[in-house]
């Protein structure tokens, strides 16, 4: 009996650390791309608009992969999923860097954002899975991880953008560390048996009693993505940055986002979710705000945490509010508030460059402050589970 407890104890503490650190490749590979936006933009002589419309590839190809990946799920284990999916992801990272034409940079972020979403849908279906091994809350710590591995990767590219480092080399030599890492941790990820549960495919938008989870994630969603794909670019074209020191903007992000993940469950402990939600919209709003209006490096910085810490805790306290509701199973649920929450990725940041174009950053950024307001006034309507 204490020999079955202790195995059955090995296993959970091995299949967290292996889901952790396909969180980490996950977060990793992501920011590493994203924080090399303005060097690429620089190479291929986009303009905001033109970068706007560049960018919409990504969360395309993540929002065409949605049904697809649903559908593997219900056939296939997660975890074959999720290694596939890492395995694309990382060549499609690698090549990025080589694109010396803007339609190559189209294909390749297309093929980017699919391969992201299997990566991303199934590691979380890993990470449900982990935490049934579990009597306490695991789940937010793989955000957090998420976020660490992004600080990790935005930190980098500070270093290498001075010293002159390429983005296909540094691609590259990222692409193939993670793909060790993910090879290496694969077999102790858990063997989960597909779950066909329906007829109906994939996923599905949540009725009316989620739809206000899904515009929460949105708005969001919307907010995150125009830190991943301008934050850079803003402290750099507004703030009036040396191209070299453009990522600090980033960095600064996503370590607020990070102390965020980290913190978030006690601070729900103690206050409650609503209440957490509540001033993460606020914490949304005030910064991108306080960016707007007073575009120097000190204020917009201050901003930039506010966002940071806005954003933490909302997406994975979304999902477990809408995954407690009766009339849906959790996993239906989560899937249907995400696929409203994506089109914040799919819509918002290319209309901040084509906000930019004809107005200017600070503009666009701004507009993409009342996103907060939205939060904190849907909030006001939801009952905390």
């Amino acid at each position: 009996m204490i020999e079955t407890e202790v195995r059955e104890v090995s296993t959970a503490q091995q299949a967290r650390i292996a889901i952790a650190l396909f969180f980490f490749v996950s977060g990793f590979g992501f920011s590493t791309w994203a924080s090399r936006i303005p060097t690429i933009q620089h190479h291929l002589g986009l303009s905001e608009a033109q970068l706007g419309g560049v960018l919409l590839a990504l969360p395309v190809g993540l929002m065409l992969t949605l049904p697809i990946t649903g559908w593997l799920l219900q056939r296939f284990s997660s975890r074959q999923i999720m290694m596939v999916g890492a395995v694309l992801y990382n060549v499609a990272l690698a090549l990025l860097g080589f694109a010396q034409e803007t339609w190559q940079l189209v294909a390749l972020l297309f093929c980017f954002g699919s391969s992201r979403n299997l990566l991303n849908i199934s590691v979380n279906a890993q990470s449900v899975s982990v935490q049934a091994l579990y009597s306490r809350s695991i789940i937010a710590s793989f955000h957090g991880v998420w976020s660490v591995a992004g600080f990790a990767a935005a930190a980098l590219s500070a270093a290498l953008v001075p010293a002159g480092v390429m983005p296909a080399y540094h691609f590259l030599a990222v692409a193939a560390v993670l793909t060790a890492i993910a090879v290496y941790f694969f077999p102790t990820t858990l063997e989960v048996a597909p779950v066909a549960t329906a007829r109906r495919a994939g996923f599905a938008l949540p009725d009316k009693a989620l739809l206000k989870f899904g515009v929460i994630a949105f708005a969001c969603m919307a907010c995150e993505g125009t830190m991943y794909d301008w934050s850079g670019i803003y402290f750099q074209k507004a703030v009036h940055m040396p191209k070299e020191s453009a990522t600090i903007g980033y960095a600064v992000y996503m370590v607020a986002m990070t102390t965020g993940r980290f913190t978030g469950d006690w601070l729900a402990n103690r206050f409650g979710v609503k209440t957490i939600l509540h001033y993460s919209g606020l914490l949304m709003t005030a910064g991108l705000a306080l960016a707007a209006l007073f575009p120097v490096p000190l204020v917009a910085g201050l901003g930039f945490v506010l966002v940071g810490l806005g954003v933490s805790c909302v997406i994975p306290m979304v999902f477990g509010m809408a995954g407690r509701t009766v009339a849906l199973s959790s996993g239906s649920a989560v899937a249907g508030v995400s696929t409203v929450g994506y089109f914040g990725f799919l819509v918002v940041p290319p209309v901040v460059g084509f906000v930019a174009e004809a107005a200017n950053l600070q503009w666009s950024f701004g507009l993409v402050a009342l996103l907060g307001v939205v939060v904190v006034a849907l909030v006001r309507r939801i009952d905390e589970a």
